[in-house]
């Protein structure tokens, strides 16, 4: 078994499931540990940053000889739960696949980002890589929102699965709340009874109405448009009685220049359209947690830095592309970091079955390490 096979193994084998999503769930301190011991006996500076109890960041940082660029090299330890799969952390090799949770989402560009960034350790470049394995990504990114204001760097990678591509753009998100107000009255009388959940019929007929709107109008080449749906409603007591409230869950779908102050505008001007339409129409909008779009530019230092290595060591330029779902690039990129993500191909990202391309993560450690050379100097 060779290096890059044993260490994602042993990565695989650790149940890293985020706590928050399932409840008990072992959490990333006994990875974080694995880690933190690979990459000190590979030479790296090694510090444990906790942003929740017993959930601890490893920072390694392969220090550069002075005078170079700065490169992060990012990835998450945390998974989603078990689910259906059997023998999730028994790692499984097969045709040049190694299978089991987490091993494609994204144990298997963390572990490459970790080869990297040892080989980095032995060529003594002039800038420093700092490998940044964070908790809590498959949730709410605790870990990267607070190490991405602590290490300034001149350039990221984030390596999430990508096929191989180059990914300079993706969509972020806000998160709402619509609550809708009637008034409680039994269901034998209508005159006296307003109808919560009828009249958020209203407000979802016209999110339908503004979604299409939103999907018909392109306006980012790699993104295409944003979106809006529905995620979750409540309201109602009894069968027979009219329900004084209804609570919507909303999620807006965001492509750079959107705002979240914007995003909760469009929302605003229904509710006020609809209030002035019908007089016993009364509403409230409470905005919840919302994370920025990624872009990047293609010829910024870090982009041309792993476009040229990426011609090295594949003999092409990688294909350029966005993605729809968000990433811990944007929390770095945020910060003043320019951010991209080049990772592993496979499939199974939550799924019952999840397996990653060994060679793809083979030919990741080599760019992430042809990156640091031409970009660290």
């Amino acid at each position: 078994m060779d290096e890059p096979t044993q260490l994602l193994s042993d990565l695989v084998a650790i149940d890293s499931t985020n706590p928050v999503l399932v409840p008990g769930g072992a959490g990333e301190a006994e990875i974080a540990r694995n880690i933190a011991d690979w990459l000190e006996r590979a030479g790296l500076e090694i510090q444990l940053i906790e942003t929740a109890p017993g959930r601890p960041n490893v920072v390694g940082i392969a220090r550069g000889t002075g005078g170079g660029k700065t490169l992060v090299l990012n990835g998450h330890m945390d998974t989603i739960g078990t689910g259906e799969m059997k023998h999730a952390h028994t790692p499984l090799v097969k045709d040049d696949r190694l299978y089991g949770r987490g091993a494609y989402d994204m144990k298997g560009g963390l572990a490459a980002c970790m080869l990297a960034a040892a080989e980095a350790r032995k060529r003594g470049l002039r800038g420093d890589v700092i490998v940044q394995a964070v908790v809590d990504e498959e949730y709410a990114s605790i870990g990267t929102q607070a190490l991405a204001s602590r290490f300034k760097a001149d350039g990221a990678i984030v390596a999430e699965f990508t096929e191989l591509r180059l990914i300079l753009a993706h969509k972020g998100f806000v998160w709402l709340e619509i609550e809708t107000i009637g008034k409680a009255a039994h269901g034998s009388r209508p005159d006296l009874g307003v109808d919560a959940i009828v009249k958020m019929g209203r407000v979802l007929s016209a999110m339908e109405q503004l979604d299409n709107t939103l999907r018909l109008k392109p306006m980012h080449p790699l993104l295409w448009s944003g979106s809006l749906h529905a995620s979750l409603i409540k309201g109602g007591r009894e069968l027979s009685i009219y329900p004084d409230q209804c609570v919507l869950s909303v999620e807006r779908r965001t492509i750079p220049g959107e705002a979240p102050r914007a995003v909760a505008a469009e929302l605003a001007g229904i509710l006020r359209d609809l209030e002035q339409d019908d007089p016993s129409f009364k509403s409230m909008l409470r905005r919840g947690l919302d994370r920025s779009p990624l872009e990047t530019r293609e010829d910024s230092d870090i982009a041309r830095a792993i476009q040229g290595a990426a011609l090295k060591i594949l003999g092409r330029l990688p294909q350029i592309a966005g993605v729809p779902f968000w990433t811990d690039a944007a929390l770095l990129s945020a910060q003043g970091i320019p951010s991209l993500l080049f990772g592993p191909s496979g499939a199974g990202a939550h799924a019952a079955e999840e397996w990653v391309d060994l060679q793809s993560v083979r030919t990741c450690a080599e760019v992430y390490l042809q990156t640091a050379i031409d970009f660290c100097g």
